[in-house]
């Protein structure tokens, strides 16, 4: 009796112990999680599938007026709203989703699916192919690919002829934009003009190095802009900084092919802008033309470019790891933009030009406290040549390692 008495209870701790632990053959009820589940919609939120408004998936159709009536219903409703573009292949023209929305903050825009633009130049009254307007409060993301289709068209690329961004955020107030994927724009891939509070993150943006005047990510007259965690491939800048730039923060982006981290180009126009509190920190560039740059129009209207901060940055085989080019497009006069309180801290790689740090500032108004901190660059080009540092109309301060040697 005493051996049948200790294996009842041995029985007895086993069985306890499969239900704690949940194993099979145990009945205890499963238990339920009481944290909130990663990526859980709020219950209340309604869905508003382009399917529903008229959308033809097949990229055969324009299905723009669809997702513009999907949009008003998803703008219009007074709850938690969605817009969401199923997977599948829709050709769209020109699109405008318009603000202000009426429900709470934020509307939602998820693309699961891939865009087409129509690769008709003609057909786009404006610089941008897909624009959202007037908006506190949005989320745009998803797992799907937005592709300007502009290898058609890139050849009538010329000057001022500004071909349609393919997103852009026009008095956007408190965005998200993430997950996306942008291919082959007509012109740049991403426009952020007139916004405020936008952060850009985990986007992949590409097009062939030889397409004209695609910037990756262009920002205009727009504060606390913030872009992270993104791989950007293209054949102008791969984020271009230019007037009324404000709290500009660039993190964790790798560059490449591309023109590099561009605050510019700055006086072009009359009246623009200042540029200032710029960081760009842990990057990095593979195979640019430029690393981190900033160029000025020669014969600009007076204007600044200040508090500028290029920190953490990897060169591998960039042409112009470090420039600044004040006569860019026009060295007819020199420009009246002043630059000053610019730092660059920790930058190390490969060069591909024996001029690994060219500062070409203006006669006019000279390059005022540049401070540079461990530069440590290689040149890996062909041709043997001394490598060295080139500096017009600055006034330099170097702290610690140096290479290129310093001007002096």
């Amino acid at each position: 009796m005493k051996y049948l008495a200790n294996v009842l209870l041995i029985l007895c701790l086993l069985a306890a112990s499969c239900e704690a632990q949940g194993l099979p053959g145990s009945r205890a009820p499963a238990a339920i999680s009481t944290r909130p589940t990663a990526g859980r919609r709020d219950p209340n939120e309604k869905v508003f599938n382009v399917l529903q408004y008229g959308a033809k998936p097949g990229g055969k159709k324009d299905s723009a007026l669809s997702f513009i009536r999907a949009w008003r219903a998803a703008c219009n409703y007074r709850g938690p709203a969605r817009l969401l573009i199923p997977s599948g292949t829709f050709l769209i023209g020109a699109t405008i989703f318009q603000g202000p929305c009426l429900g709470p903050v934020p509307i939602k825009v998820q693309i699961a699916g891939t865009l087409k633009a129509v690769p008709d130049p003609s057909m786009y009254e404006e610089d941008f192919w897909i624009s959202f307007e007037n908006i506190n409060g949005l989320l745009v993301t998803g797992t799907g690919t937005v592709d300007g289709q502009g290898n058609a068209v890139w050849k009538y690329s010329s000057g001022d002829a500004r071909l349609p961004s393919s997103i852009k955020f026009n008095h956007v107030v408190n965005g998200i934009l993430r997950q996306i994927t942008s291919v082959n724009p007509m012109g740049f891939h991403i426009a952020i003009v007139l916004s405020q509070n936008i952060r850009a993150k985990n986007l992949h943006i590409t097009s062939p190095a030889t397409s004209p005047n695609t910037d990756g990510i262009h920002i205009s007259q727009s504060s606390q802009v913030k872009v992270s965690r993104s791989v950007i491939s293209t054949g102008d800048d791969c984020i271009a900084m230019i007037q009324g730039s404000t709290d500009i923060s660039i993190k964790k982006v790798t560059c490449g092919p591309g023109h590099g981290f561009s605050v510019g180009s700055l006086g072009k126009y009359p009246d623009e802008k200042d540029v200032r509190g710029v960081i760009v920190t842990n990057c990095t560039l593979r195979n640019a033309n430029n690393g981190v740059r900033i160029k000025t129009w020669g014969g600009s209207a007076p204007s600044q470019a200040s508090n500028i901060l290029f920190e953490d940055i990897i060169m591998d085989n960039v042409k112009n790891p470090i420039i600044i080019d004040q006569a860019y497009g026009s060295k007819s006069s020199p420009s009246r933009v002043k630059i000053s309180d610019v730092r660059y801290i920790n930058i190390r790689g490969t060069s591909t030009s024996e001029v690994g740090v060219d500062l070409q500032c203006s006669k006019a108004v000279p390059c005022e406290n540049l401070y540079f901190s461990n530069i440590n660059l290689k040149y890996s080009g062909q041709r043997k040549l001394p490598f060295s540092s080139t500096c017009t109309n600055a006034k330099v301060n170097y702290v610690g390692n140096q290479f290129p040697p310093p001007c002096r």
